[in-house]
């Protein structure tokens, strides 16, 4: 971002009223069975406000305790392109009319986009930066069926290349530790996403939320989630595989204390990027030095 714009560029995060076909009756209600949306929400999210408010509230936060200047706005919360293209064009035009916003972030489903909105963004993407985040969590599909994810890892990769060339940005969720999954085959996740080639990659550790189906599974039949040393260690042989031409923006997920049943780490944001950067610097590595330069073939 500063290459493209000489400067640090903030995430102003929206809350633009949108829900989830895994919500809405359509693929089911109850959501994907780790999510709440109040674990990654931030409090400045009101669905009550316009766009352009939550917008200028945001930045007023940010340029006061940063000195920021420019600013991406980032709708965030549920699938922000679920919803009928005039509708989505409303929205993201008044975000991209707030000034100093530079482009819009916009985090969704792959099965929630199509032809008719990309080419949308694609028009946007023309004069400001536009990003697209797709919630992959999973190359497995049985582990998206454990979730209740409602779409397969072909879905993921269709919407990836219907996206490409046209100018929009495309990034990648994943979380990691889920039951279904062995510590080889999410290394291999590394691989596959190195060989997709996403511009921006966020690593979630899997956490146990209150108000949610996997909380009443992890009640009834604990099971093992990251401890905090081994993430640490976890996560910088994961960075090692990892294509060095892909962006990471996050590295692990910080739920607020008050709904977080487990992992417990009594760690601060701060903390923990420290620690990870520390274990990079004590073992001499780096991200892609056992990159393969390969494609792995998933089942």
């Amino acid at each position: 971002m500063k290459k493209q714009f000489g400067t640090s560029v903030y995430k102003v995060n929206i809350d633009a009223g949108f829900t989830c076909p895994n919500r809405d009756g359509t693929l089911g209600v109850t959501g994907c069975i780790y999510c709440n949306n109040d674990s990654f929400r931030p409090s400045s999210c009101k669905p009550a406000l316009s766009v352009s408010e939550q917008i200028n509230n945001g930045i007023a936060y940010l340029s006061h305790r940063y000195k920021a200047g420019k600013f991406l706005a980032y709708f965030q919360p549920y699938s922000n392109t679920y919803a009928p293209v005039q509708e989505l064009e409303k929205l993201y035009k008044e975000a991209l009319s707030v000034p100093s916003v530079v482009g819009i972030a916009i985090g969704t489903r792959p099965d929630c986009i199509d032809r008719e909105k990309l080419e949308l963004l694609e028009s946007l993407a023309a004069s400001h930066f536009v990003l697209v985040e797709y919630g992959l969590q999973s190359i497995y599909d049985k582990t998206l069926e454990f979730i209740h994810r409602g779409h397969d890892y072909k879905t993921f990769l269709d919407a990836l290349s219907l996206t490409r060339n046209r100018g929009i940005f495309t990034g990648v969720h994943l979380i990691v530790g889920f039951p279904t999954e062995t510590k080889d085959e999410i290394f291999a996740m590394a691989d596959e996403i190195s060989g997709i080639k996403p511009d921006f990659l966020k690593i979630h550790q899997l956490q146990v939320i209150k108000d949610t189906p996997l909380a009443e599974m992890y009640k009834e039949n604990p099971f093992h989630t990251f401890e905090y040393e081994e993430y640490l260690d976890f996560v910088v042989d994961f960075i090692e595989r990892l294509s060095p031409e892909i962006v990471l923006q996050r590295l692990f997920a910080t739920a607020p204390d008050d709904i977080l049943i487990a992992p417990r780490w009594d760690k601060s944001r701060y903390e923990v990027t420290r620690d990870i950067e520390k274990r990079f610097v004590q073992r001499d590595t780096f991200q892609g030095k056992k990159y393969k330069n390969q494609t792995v073939q998933t089942a």
